[in-house]
């Protein structure tokens, strides 16, 4: 079973239940450095995902209408995931965890207490 954050109405913690399982905020880095993506191109990005994992993940992106799935008619068939206006509306927390991360962990030792 997921862990879920939900508190009451906290907007926060349904934030978390959508984006805050592992990997789920790597997706949607990636898509939105990149754009569409091929499940494979997820693969070699996040080393150590497996891919019942990865396609758990992808699966409830989609199912919460972060992200669609666009299927290519051409041989072999082709199948992109591709982020919705409700995804990219997600960059500005994505880019704002990259800039923490850039201000109070790089260059610095890990602390462990």
């Amino acid at each position: 079973m997921a862990k879920t954050y939900s508190i009451a109405d906290c907007p926060v913690a349904k934030t978390l239940d959508l984006i805050g399982e592992r990997w789920t905020i790597l997706l949607l880095r990636d898509l939105l450095l990149h754009g569409p993506r091929r499940f494979q191109d997820f693969q070699d990005s996040l080393t150590g995902v497996a891919p019942n994992t990865l396609s758990a993940r992808l699966k409830s992106l989609e199912d919460n209408a972060l992200v669609r799935r666009q299927l290519y008619n051409e041989r072999p068939p082709r199948l992109e995931y591709v982020l919705t206006e409700k995804g990219k509306s997600l960059g500005p927390i994505v880019r704002s965890l990259r800039d923490w991360g850039v201000k109070h962990l790089s260059d610095k030792p890990t602390q462990r207490k």
